[in-house]
């Protein structure tokens, strides 16, 4: 009767690992690796020292806030994990990092990309092909945020039978 009563797994915090995540991947592929943006470059392009600066600048205030929504992640686990009565579930904490990859994805494509073009995905291939690293990163969000929602979901609905299989018939 003990799993009755029990928690689920702290979707929050899983969400908020895979948002923070997002931000480092961006961040450290896109941004340092393979530089093929910055945070500003859309509005400052990389063609002057003041503006490699101020993108660089730009480029860590965006990982500290990555950071801290990490640290926030790791602060709800933990508080969580204090409790004696939560239910873990591997699939539920990676479908809740992948959601929220996926809503960092799909928040980061349509508002730094398109609404307010900071950046766009690879702004080192032709003007006329940058179009088609945003879509890519749009539908990889998609994904992530699909699947991830289907993994949490199939992790709560398999606690649900597990428990109803522990019910006196």
């Amino acid at each position: 009767m003990q799993h009755r009563n029990s928690r689920s797994f702290p979707i929050s915090a899983g969400v908020l690992l895979g948002l923070g995540l997002g931000g480092f991947f961006d961040g450290i592929v896109f941004h340092q690796l393979l530089q093929w943006h910055h945070m500003l470059s859309g509005w400052y392009p990389l063609n002057s020292i003041d503006n490699v600066k101020l993108n660089t600048t730009w480029d860590g205030i965006f990982h500290s806030a990555a950071y801290v929504v990490v640290l926030l992640g790791l602060y709800v686990l933990w508080q969580r994990a204090r409790r004696s009565d939560i239910h873990w579930s591997r699939g539920q904490c990676l479908g809740a990092v992948l959601l929220g990859w996926g809503i960092f994805n799909l928040v980061e494509g349509v508002v730094d990309h398109e609404v307010f073009k900071l950046h766009q995905v690879n702004e080192t291939v032709p003007h006329e092909q940058r179009i088609f690293w945003d879509i890519g990163f749009l539908l990889w969000g998609a994904a992530m945020l699909v699947i991830g929602a289907a993994m949490t979901r199939a992790g709560t609905q398999g606690r649900v039978h597990a428990e109803s299989s522990l019910q006196p018939r």
